[in-house]
């Protein structure tokens, strides 16, 4: 890096050490938007696995991304409801690994639930190996099957790796959304066991040094025409916690950025999991009529209305080129996710 390239990017770490101030001081101001409902975080001890999750109407995912959840290792749930109505709110307050609160602002304009959880990371999380999901994303990782998040929390412990990279890969059936019919407590990817194995790129970005991914079926459906406005697929949903830390957009990315370092800068492969996105369940086909009213899932929301209209008509994303979901060794096979060096 020559003299020029080193002033520049002191000049941008300085600029983002001030972003991420300003983030938590925001979060700090948006504590007073939140209500505890059932506040078990005293039952927290000192080396629980923690997940944090932003939920609304999600009455029909949750029991089974509490159960995957705690078959992998979490200990404790923070879970913050915003104004749900299909019983989302009285379903969590009686599981007792859950601490929740309740809101009714804009989910927007707390920069998409992750005001909220910054607040009750920073409270709750320090110290914390932390989980940061929403409700239809699933962790799966090389061995999860075998070896819980303690296991793999104490190996990155033992590489001095503080967070861990995660593709979230967009599950589909075969055939229109809606005749997949789907109840609670089932595994989701019964229903939605197909995905796109093979379209996927990446760019790194310069000032917060995270990948970028794009690809899969919703841009190969619905962001043809514009694959740069495709959903980013690249998460960073597990981090070894400090309050000074900031989620910067939603889980893909954060500050300080060395955070975002969940690849090999030298070729080579870290350990990464995949998020098994169930999103496309058949209820997507009501509330995406739903979410396009509510304007509250994307910075420019008008844009999106197409993205909207494309999933109410009930499409069918399946294609010809399309792979069967089997288990982690063929996703890690196709390159999508990486045992690294953790054997």
């Amino acid at each position: 890096m020559g003299r020029a390239e080193r002033i520049n990017d002191l000049a941008q770490a300085y600029r983002l050490r001030w972003k991420r101030r300003r983030l938590l001081w925001r979060s700090y101001r948006k504590r007073r938007q939140l209500r505890a409902l059932i506040d078990r975080t005293p039952q927290i001890k000192p080396h629980d696995i923690l997940c944090f999750s932003t939920v609304r109407n999600e009455a029909l995912r949750l029991p089974w991304f509490l159960e995957h959840h705690r078959q992998l290792g979490v200990r404790h749930f923070l879970i913050v409801d915003n104004a749900s109505d299909d019983g989302t709110r009285d379903y969590l307050a009686a599981q007792p690994d859950v601490s929740l609160w309740t809101t009714t602002h804009s989910y927007k304009l707390s920069r998409f639930g992750v005001d909220w959880l910054t607040w009750l990371q920073m409270r709750h999380g320090h110290g914390h190996w932390c989980l940061t999901l929403d409700a239809d994303e699933c962790l799966i990782y090389p061995y999860h099957d075998t070896r819980p998040l303690p296991a793999l929390c104490a190996w990155l412990d033992a590489q001095q790796c503080a967070s861990f990279g995660a593709l979230m890969l967009d599950m589909y059936p075969k055939g229109r959304l809606s005749e997949s019919r789907y109840s609670a407590g089932q595994d989701p990817f019964a229903h939605l066991c197909w995905f796109d194995g093979g379209n996927y790129g990446m760019r790194r970005k310069a000032d917060l040094q995270n990948l970028w991914i794009q690809g899969g079926p919703r841009a190969r459906m619905f962001f043809a025409s514009d694959p740069r406005r495709a959903p980013t697929m690249g998460k960073i949903p597990l981090v070894r916690w400090h309050w000074r830390y900031a989620y910067v957009s939603s889980a893909h990315s954060l500050l300080p950025r060395h955070l975002n370092h969940v690849y090999d800068r030298h070729g080579g492969e870290l350990t990464s999991g995949v998020l098994l996105h169930s999103k496309f369940l058949d209820t997507v086909v009501n509330r995406s009529a739903e979410e396009k009213g509510r304007q509250e899932h994307f910075a420019n929301s008008t844009l999106y209305d197409g993205y909207y209209d494309a999933l109410t008509d009930d499409p069918d994303l399946w294609c010809e080129t399309a792979t069967r979901l089997t288990g982690w060794r063929q996703i890690e096979a196709m390159g999508l996710m990486s045992r690294g060096g953790w054997i």
